[in-house]
């Protein structure tokens, strides 16, 4: 499930945002939640190991804008869309961005002219699809001098589709511990990316790399719907691998 939410800013300078803005969305996103939710998605979240996911994501910010030195300003209307397979969590926001007509993101005051919710779609293999906010995929490493370091893989590489499907695959099995036996697949294959899709995204005080542009994803019905539902790898809550189907 996702919904499209369409903001404007109440000052004629416009939303203004630091360039870097992924934690001041994640932060609105939990602001407008029942706190009760929001608490635990934050503290807590669903765990499978050692992870822990908060089964949302959001999209960057999408409309008219210009760049000010170090900020990002958005003259007009603008749209962020988020999605989760937890239909409560939407719910929720929704509800209170509906209650509130008026909300707060970052130091701007900002009007909830709408909130749409798409009809639900059913995917099939084969699918073309474009970030609507850019996917990371990394491994934790080890040096020689027994030091972290966290590796960041391009979609060229063939451990970047390969690490998506066993993320996918935990995301599936917490939300269906049921059927621990499924048979599962997924890939995706970049089809339109070059060096110009490769984003360096501070968050807070952590560079993470990630690439946005076209691709095609191919794999189980489930696994495909998930995809849309949670997002594409890794840091889905903090702003990245939300999808969309390519219209060309």
């Amino acid at each position: 499930m996702r919904i499209k939410i369409k903001l404007t800013a109440q000052s004629a300078d416009g939303l203004r945002l630091p360039l870097h803005y992924n934690y001041l969305v994640q932060g609105f996103i939990y602001k407008n939640l029942n706190p009760h939710l929001a608490q635990f998605l934050h503290n807590q979240g669903y765990q499978f190991g050692k992870r822990r996911f908060r089964f949302f994501t959001f999209s960057r910010i999408l409309g008219r804008f210009k760049i000010d030195r170090e900020k990002i300003i958005y003259p007009g209307d603008c749209t962020l869309w988020i999605a989760s397979p937890i239909n409560k969590i939407l719910e929720s926001f929704a509800s209170s961005l509906a209650h509130k007509g008026y909300v707060e993101l970052g130091n701007n005051m900002c009007q909830v002219k709408s909130i749409e919710v798409p009809f639900r779609k059913k995917y099939k293999t084969g699918l073309m699809i474009h970030t609507l906010s850019p996917i990371t995929v990394y491994s934790t490493l080890f040096t020689k001098n027994n030091k972290k370091k966290t590796y960041y893989y391009s979609p060229l590489e063939p451990d970047f589709s390969k690490l998506i499907l066993k993320n996918l695959i935990k995301k599936y099995l917490i939300l269906h511990p049921e059927k621990k036996d499924a048979s599962l697949s997924f890939s995706i294959t970049p089809n339109r990316v070059s060096r110009q899709n490769e984003h360096i995204i501070y968050y807070k005080n952590t560079v993470i790399k990630a690439w946005s542009g076209v691709y095609t994803i191919k794999g189980s019905a489930p696994l495909l719907g998930l995809a849309f539902d949670t997002g594409l790898g890794s840091k889905n809550s903090q702003g990245f691998g939300m999808i969309e189907e390519y219209s060309r």
